[in-house]
């Protein structure tokens, strides 16, 4: 699949936009496990702030990028309706182990714990190449998304 029919596959799983999009492809899924990827481009919004002499991806955009590879790797896999959106409700046992730097690709491994109608908790690990970057344990809360979300989505 080219960029452009990732990029088409991914804006349909997710709510999320350019600049706050963070996955570029959804590898695998399945009920157990996604694993997904996204390339940090060097003119990414947040590098102009965060340590400008010597640019690293912040902390929470990693947990972020994890949280949102998880859901769209649910949404692929069928197990989170497209009429729901889901909302990091926690994050719990975050650790970063590496420095993620611009033009870096990131794997997500996402581990699903529980899923149901309501409730995502999902465990992550965040790798770039064989080095482990990040790790953490999430739940979100699901619903349905407003009248408008599905507007501005479709």
């Amino acid at each position: 699949m080219g960029k452009t029919e990732n990029l088409n596959e991914i804006e349909g799983l997710l709510p999320h936009r350019n600049p706050f999009l963070f996955v570029d492809e959804i590898v695998s899924s399945d009920e157990k496990t996604i694993t997904a990827r996204h390339i940090f481009a060097g003119d990414a919004f947040f590098f102009r702030g965060h340590f400008p002499g010597y640019p690293v991806v912040p902390g929470v955009i990693l947990v972020e990028t994890m949280a949102q590879s998880g859901g769209a790797g649910l949404r692929k896999g069928g197990s989170l309706g497209g009429d729901t959106l889901f909302f990091l409700a926690s994050v719990d046992k975050v650790k970063f182990r590496r420095q993620v730097r611009p033009g870096e690709e990131v794997r997500s491994e996402i581990t699903n714990l529980r899923v149901s109608a309501k409730t995502i908790k999902q465990a992550g690990k965040a790798y770039v190449g064989d080095e482990l970057a990040a790790e953490a344990e999430w739940l979100c809360l699901v619903g349905p998304a407003p009248a408008q979300a599905h507007r501005e989505r479709g």
